[in-house]
């Protein structure tokens, strides 16, 4: 059965969540390191058959899936917060509007100074339209939803067959080119760090607009009708749905994802429709598997090891572009364009390895992560108490908590 803590707090919707956020720092990593990702070309350096193999793995089974996954917990977690409102009887209109407020706040800081991929603006815009969604029907949030979703994958078709992209993407050598200068930037200090992440907020409103917006929101809307119904607080592991869902989520899934990636990842749309038509299936099939083996009592400690991270999981992700800030450019260690593909998995992993053991042993001590904290204290518009209490009680509210992070994936 569904574990909770004494306050009602869900420890399968914080593992998960911190399950995804192994998924987005691999993808976040790879334009933290290098500045050829972003350019939509390979590293010259790093070309080998392990280097290509490594990559491919990547796009089938990590690019463009743990995005989807967030948005649809904001949307699970969503519908916690309306019910720690109520039972506080606090108007939750007030209370989610200075939340969105300080997570757009906080993602504009990010953007600026840690990693110009960010996505917590997009996801603070995106709540907008959730927050005015939020009493409609299921079948109506469903229907707007498989309407938004559908407008992204007509655009990208649309795209892939009427636009010529190579009339606005510059040729190999160019990008190539390209790539060197932006790996050079990243050597550099706050100045040239904080240009290069300024001259690209053209190219993430773009995306915000397009795609990532859209799609965050349908996902926003299946997480905010999957949390009316409590299909995660009601998981027992042994559900035949989750053996379902896996057979169903992981071909679909795996064959679109393959798709994107023979096609060439980012820089075919043709490719991107396909990943972003199957990766709710293949992310649906992760959770699936995920739940099955944290009920399972000889993998129960997989449970116990993620959720830490997850219940802090906006400090974790913040952290992760530190961590990304300090590592590879000139304003830390200068690591830029070294790491091969495999060394950054390596890499990666060994960062969050030490964030699972940082977030069990802070929380044994604290209640909140401390940007949760903060914005915690912003949203209820009084300070909550920071160091644990020994019973280890948490109160329901605790259970609103939702991924005040993410990002592109």
């Amino acid at each position: 059965m569904t574990t909770r803590v004494p306050g009602g707090r869900l420890h399968d919707v914080d593992a998960i969540r911190g399950f995804a956020l192994l998924g987005i720092f691999a993808v976040n990593v790879t334009f933290m390191a290098s500045g050829y990702p972003g350019n939509l070309v390979t590293d010259p350096d790093f070309t080998s058959g392990l280097d290509d193999a490594v990559r491919t793995f990547s796009s089938v089974f990590v690019d463009m899936k743990f995005y989807v996954l967030f948005s649809f917990l904001f949307g699970y977690s969503f519908t916690l917060q309306m019910t720690a409102a109520s039972r506080a009887g606090a108007a939750f209109p007030a209370r989610m509007l200075r939340r969105i407020g300080g997570l757009f706040v906080l993602g504009a800081l990010h953007t600026v100074f840690l990693y110009g991929g960010d996505i917590l603006t997009t996801y603070a815009v995106a709540c907008l339209a959730l927050l005015l969604l939020r009493k409609v029907a299921d079948r109506t949030a469903l229907r707007i939803a498989a309407a938004l979703y559908t407008l992204v994958l007509i655009s990208l078709v649309a795209s892939a067959l009427l636009v010529d992209r190579s009339a606005f993407l510059p040729g190999e050598a160019e990008a190539l080119a390209n790539g060197e200068e932006a790996t050079q930037a990243l050597l550099g200090g706050w100045t040239a760090n904080i240009g290069e992440h300024l001259a690209g907020l053209p190219l993430l409103v773009l995306q915000a607009v397009t795609l990532q917006g859209p799609t965050a929101l349908a996902l926003f809307l299946l997480g905010m009708v999957a949390g009316r119904r409590q299909w995660l607080n009601r998981a027992w592991g042994n559900e035949p749905v989750l053996r379902r869902i896996q057979w169903i989520g992981f071909p679909i899934g795996l064959v679109g994802a393959a798709v994107y990636a023979a096609s060439g990842g980012n820089g075919n749309t043709l490719g991107v429709a396909a990943s972003v038509s199957t990766a709710p299936l293949l992310a649906a099939a992760y959770v699936a598997t995920l739940l099955r083996i944290m009920h399972n009592p000889r993998t129960s400690v997989v449970r116990a090891a993620l959720a830490p991270a997850g219940r802090m999981a906006l400090t974790n992700y913040l952290a992760q572009s530190a961590v990304g800030l300090i590592a590879f450019t000139g304003i830390g260690f200068g690591l830029a364009g070294t790491f091969s593909p495999l060394a950054l998995f390596a890499f990666v992993l060994a960062v969050f390895a030490a964030q699972l053991a940082a977030s069990a042993f802070w929380l044994r001590r604290f209640r909140y992560g401390s940007v949760e904290w903060a914005l915690r204290w912003l949203t209820n518009a009084h300070r909550p108490a920071f160091v644990a209490r020994t019973d280890r009680v948490h109160d329901v509210e605790d259970g609103a908590r939702r991924p005040d992070h993410a990002s592109s994936a």
